[in-house]
Formats: structure tokens, sequence, C-alpha cells
């Protein structure tokens, strides 16, 4: 379970999907394409908030998958990617394992004292993304989001880190 765990919250950091999206992901929703330019990424058809899209994500989140699915009993494009030690798919995305991992590294509290879940690995990957400067629109189409929830939750990464083109000119 660690290491499939372990894989999971990687691929949650890499591709900003909901719990929703994670816990409905079969093998036959991820792909490994190549762009005009010859170079590998990953596509991910996921199902959430009632409607169905496609997530991008770097070859790194394929290596993941593939670590999964090397553990796993179900690898058929029907199965479900997060499953449990038997097969079934997770019905709690391991939540239980992971509230305790974050309670043992003492990081289930934020600074703010509100409870972290698996659904912060969405934030990370929403301030990395940021950070390395990706564009709001851009970012809220991955994240299945409006460019309103990313200025309201994230707008802190973006204006840090964009200080030297928002303040050119006024030094």
């Amino acid at each position: 379970y660690r290491e499939v765990i372990y894989n999971f919250i990687l691929i949650m950091c890499g591709t900003g999907m909901r719990k929703s999206e994670a816990s409905s992901l079969r093998w036959g929703d991820c792909s490994l394409q190549y762009g005009e330019d010859e170079k590998p990424f990953v596509i991910l058809n996921v199902w959430g908030k009632k409607k169905r899209r496609q997530l991008v994500a770097g070859t790194n989140v394929w290596e993941y998958l593939e670590r999964i699915k090397k553990m796993s009993k179900t690898t058929s494009k029907d199965d479900y990617v997060f499953s449990t030690h038997d097969g079934r798919k997770s019905a709690t995305l391991y939540g239980r394992t992971i509230r305790n991992l974050l309670d043992e590294c003492d990081l289930l509290y934020s600074s703010s004292g509100s409870r972290r879940s698996t659904y912060c690995f969405r934030h990370t990957f929403a301030v990395f993304a940021l950070a390395r400067g990706v564009d709001v629109y851009l970012l809220a189409e991955q994240m299945g989001t409006s460019v309103k929830m990313i200025e309201d939750h994230y707008g802190h990464a973006s204006a840090v880190k964009n200080r030297d083109q928002i303040l050119k000119g006024l030094r």
C-alpha cells in the first residue's frame, strides 16, 4: 500500500485532478501520446463534476502509473487505476493512510489550523504550476475550474513569482 500511495500522491501533485476524478480513473483512460515535436506526454480522460475532460501531464506521471500497474492485480482497460490490495476500486482513495502519514509528519494541519486531506495535493499542483509561470487560463482549464477560483485561492503565489513583471519600470 505504501508504494501505491506514494505514487498516488505523486500523480495527484502532477495532474491537479480532483479526488472524485482519481477515484473513477481506469487504465483505459490513461495514454502516452507524442506531440508534433515528438516529445511524449500523458493524457488522462477523467470524469468528475458530472462531465468528462482531458488532463495532460508529463511523462513522470506515466512512470508513476506504470509503477502502480506493476503492483496491481487489476490492469485491464476497464479496471480502476487506484484499487485495494485485492483489486477492488478504492472507495476512500487511501484517505486514512494519507491522514496518518500527514499526522505522523506533523502536516495534518496547516499554519492557519485547517485540516489537510487528499485535496491538498490538488493545491500543491496549482501552486507549483503558477510558480513555473503557467498561464492562469490554462491552469484553470487543466484543473476544471474557473479563472476566478484560481485567482481567489492562488493569487498570492503568482504575484510574488511574477514580481519582476508586475514591478517593471517602478524601481
